[in-house]
């Protein structure tokens, strides 16, 4: 009996039988799958033809790519980067007494601060820092009004009864003229200070004390730890305060004025003791301050270079600050910093310790640090190119003139907005996803 005809295919069914028949058969009979159309940046359509990517999708992945990333254990910035990132500033703040350009430091650093800081219990030490600052330049003020100032003016503003002193305390007065010239370089004075406490402020805020002291050499880490406990001790005792301050509000007793202060005083001593005692007991469990046997030449050694190093370093840094030492100044530092690398890095072999899962100097942290040193580098630069740009960094004050917002300056200390929009968010930053998916 003879068997029916195949079934006619027409239309498009023909046209995927030929193409599956077109295929080569692998082993077994089995035919191979079809291989992917490379799309590349485009994505498959529905009839399996690569589609255009949109525009809407090309720009959220740039977005993406250029947005920082979400901070973790691994991607978090070195604290070293902090502090080169805060000093740069710093040195940048020493070099001006421009109120423009101090207000603008200012406004760089508590900017990063807000946008990079974490929970922790340092990072609730910039206000306090900020409270200093403004202290200091009240401070530096009132010595003005009733120390007097060098500077003479002569726009008096008010006359103080003048108290009068024995002979051999001439210089000095107490009460007299207030002038505004004097008034004014007190000003620009005291901001100068301030910023630097506000750098410093922003460095605290940032970096990580533990993770710091992680990553000294080991020739430093017994003075790293007295650095560390040193600087946590104001955030520490800041948050101390804070939390009394609280729960005696929540009890409804009184937590501001002198009776508030001495109430909140007491229990305030008695933790930064307890903390201090659990310290030491943590310290001396892990072996603080126990050092490997060395042979007294090493140890020698050790000393000498040190020594010699830091001497070395202190030579060529007066050196490069004056004129007649332009010729041997940066050559007795390096050999200094030379010599005081060797010494540290011989005085590590004395101390026993490891280091579990060393914190890493990435890109970014690279990226933290240079944005720091070229905000001192080019104001020094910007300093020493012509006589007539210390004026604008430096406005005078007798006579009284108006400080002016030099450009490139400006611009520089923009620069240190970078770790802004290249250090890892913290999780409070990140923006959050409030579209709502469709049902």
């Amino acid at each position: 009996m003879a068997s029916p005809p195949p079934p006619r295919l027409t239309g498009s069914t023909a046209m995927t039988a030929s193409s599956n028949d077109a295929r080569p058969e692998g082993p077994a009979g089995h035919r191979p799958a079809a291989a992917a159309t490379p799309v590349g940046r485009r994505s498959a359509g529905r009839n399996g033809w690569a589609q255009p990517t949109t525009p809407g999708a090309l720009s959220k992945r740039v977005q993406r790519r250029l947005t920082a990333p979400q901070a973790t254990r691994t991607n978090a910035i070195h604290p070293g980067a902090w502090w080169l990132w805060a000093l740069g500033l710093g040195t940048a703040a020493s070099r001006t007494t421009n109120p423009l350009l101090l207000a603008l430091l200012i406004g760089v650093a508590g900017y990063v601060v807000a946008a990079r800081r974490t929970e922790a219990p340092w990072a609730h030490s910039y206000a306090a820092f900020v409270k200093l600052a403004l202290a200091v330049l009240l401070i530096r003020l009132a010595f003005a009004v009733i120390l007097g100032s060098p500077i003479p003016g002569t726009h008096t503003l008010l006359t103080l009864p003048e108290l009068p002193l024995p002979a051999w305390a001439e210089g000095i007065r107490i009460g007299g003229r207030v002038t505004a010239e004097g008034l004014t370089f007190a000003l620009y004075d005291g901001l100068k200070l301030a910023t630097l406490l506000i750098c410093v402020g922003a460095a605290n805020a940032l970096a990580n004390p533990a993770r710091l002291l992680k990553s000294l050499p080991g020739a430093l880490y017994e003075a790293g730890v007295a650095v560390v406990v040193a600087l946590t001790f104001a955030p520490n005792l800041i948050a101390d305060v804070q939390r009394l301050r609280a729960a005696r509000r929540l009890r409804g007793r009184p937590d501001k004025g002198l009776r508030g202060l001495l109430q909140v005083g007491l229990p305030v001593l008695e933790g930064a003791l307890e903390r201090s005692v659990a310290l030491a007991a943590a310290m001396d469990a892990r072996g603080y301050g126990r050092t490997a046997d060395v042979p007294p030449t090493v140890r020698r050694t050790t000393t000498a270079l040190t020594l010699g190093g830091l001497v070395g370093v202190c030579a060529g840094t007066y050196g490069l600050l004056t004129a007649e030492g332009g010729s041997y100044g940066l050559p007795v530092l390096l050999a200094g910093l030379a010599a005081a690398l060797a010494g540290l890095w011989l005085g590590g072999r004395r101390s026993l310790r490891t280091r579990y899962r060393p914190d890493a100097w990435g890109v970014r942290a690279w990226l933290v640090a240079a944005s720091g040193a070229a905000v001192a580098t080019l104001l020094i630069l910007y300093a020493s190119h012509a006589p007539s740009n210390s004026a604008a960094l430096h406005p005078g004050v007798v006579p009284l003139t108006t400080p002016t917002l030099p450009l490139w300056p400006a611009a520089a200390i923009l620069l240190g907005l970078l770790p802004a929009f290249i250090a890892p968010a913290p999780e409070h930053t990140r923006p959050k996803n409030t579209r709502k998916e469709p049902s």
